[in-house]
């Protein structure tokens, strides 16, 4: 009887360790089909290890949030900002551009150029920032400056002009390079200064249009969903690689306040960016300022002067709580 027993335990035992055994096969096999996703994952991560975003206010430069906002980041397609703003400062915009082959066939988004057609520079701004084609960045480029390498040096020069000034830029649309990279702070810099161009303001803002004559016409909408989903939104523009990650430079207007929202490596950067607006939208208002001293001040503020050394009317975002306090004081 003890016997039987015996054997019965130990077949229970033998029945239990091949159970275990396969269990830890298997395991091991969906260990390495998750370790091989897994190290693809990473490998990605590593790349870009971080997410960023900034809201400024465009007129003043003031940041009104931020998150690792001066941590390296590549930033896809929301380099053609400082495309379109070198575009728009050195080419009129009627000048008619005759595509070069080089142009033709550049890798990832496109509105499809041909060699030796003939587009307006403003149907290729429009190109570029509603539908980011990254053939209308590179016919850009040759149109200004003979080629990427010498409007890349162009790009460099305007973002430090803006106070970009741990960013570099080596070519007009994007597409993914090692030295290729802003910060969320950068972009917002270079944003702004755009914002300054009525012309830029126009284009991005655009929702639909039409380029090109009879024979190559293309109808164009704007991929940045901001301008039907959020109240105010009037540019800017999306980005996507898979070493960047999601971004969207975001902006809106209200009540005489330009904001400007940055998110880099941000998958769901649109419900964060409407977050983000919105919430600075809430907090903040442009107020009048004026030149005297504030006991206790959080911060200070210089007020300019005109030619004839008066004070320029001024507004700043200021919190709306009244809990903030600024010193606005002028310079000599």
């Amino acid at each position: 009887m003890t016997d039987e027993r015996e054997c019965r335990h130990s077949a229970r035992k033998r029945g239990l360790s091949a159970f275990l055994y396969c269990f830890v096969a298997v395991f091991a096999v969906f260990s390495c089909i998750a370790a091989m996703f897994g190290n693809t994952h990473s490998g990605q991560a590593k790349a870009l290890p971080y997410s960023s975003s900034v809201v400024m206010e465009a007129s003043t430069g003031r940041v009104l949030y931020s998150e690792n906002a001066d941590v390296r980041m590549y930033p896809a397609s929301t380099t053609k900002i400082l495309t379109a703003l070198v575009v728009l400062e050195n080419l009129p915009l009627e000048c008619k551009v005759e595509i070069a082959p080089q142009a033709v066939g550049t890798e990832g988004s496109s509105i499809y150029l041909r060699k030796g057609e003939v587009l307006t520079v403003e149907e290729l701004l429009l190109g570029l920032m509603l539908r980011s084609g990254n053939d209308a960045a590179c016919a850009l480029a040759y149109a200004v400056s003979g080629n990427p390498d010498a409007f890349a040096a162009l790009m460099n020069e305007k973002a430090r002009a803006c106070g970009a000034v741990n960013s570099n830029f080596v070519n007009p649309h994007g597409l993914h390079d090692e030295n290729h990279y802003t910060t969320a702070r950068d972009l917002a810099l270079i944003t702004a200064a755009a914002y300054r161009n009525a012309d830029f303001r126009r284009i991005v803002s655009t929702k639909n249009a039409v380029i090109g004559g009879a024979e190559g016409k293309r109808y164009l909408s704007n991929k940045n969903k901001l301008l039907t989903s959020f109240d105010g939104a009037n540019g800017v523009k999306t980005g996507y690689t898979t070493k960047s990650g999601r971004c969207l430079v975001g902006g809106a207007y209200r009540d005489g306040m330009q904001l400007i929202s940055v998110v880099l490596n941000v998958y769901d950067m649109w419900n964060v960016s409407k977050n983000l607006l919105g919430r600075a939208f809430e907090e903040y208002s442009m107020q009048p300022v004026t030149p005297l001293p504030v006991e206790g001040a959080d911060m200070e503020v210089e007020v300019k002067r005109d030619s004839d050394g008066n004070l320029l009317p001024s507004v700043y975002p200021v919190k709306k709580d009244g809990n903030e306090k600024i010193s606005f004081v002028v310079r000599p």
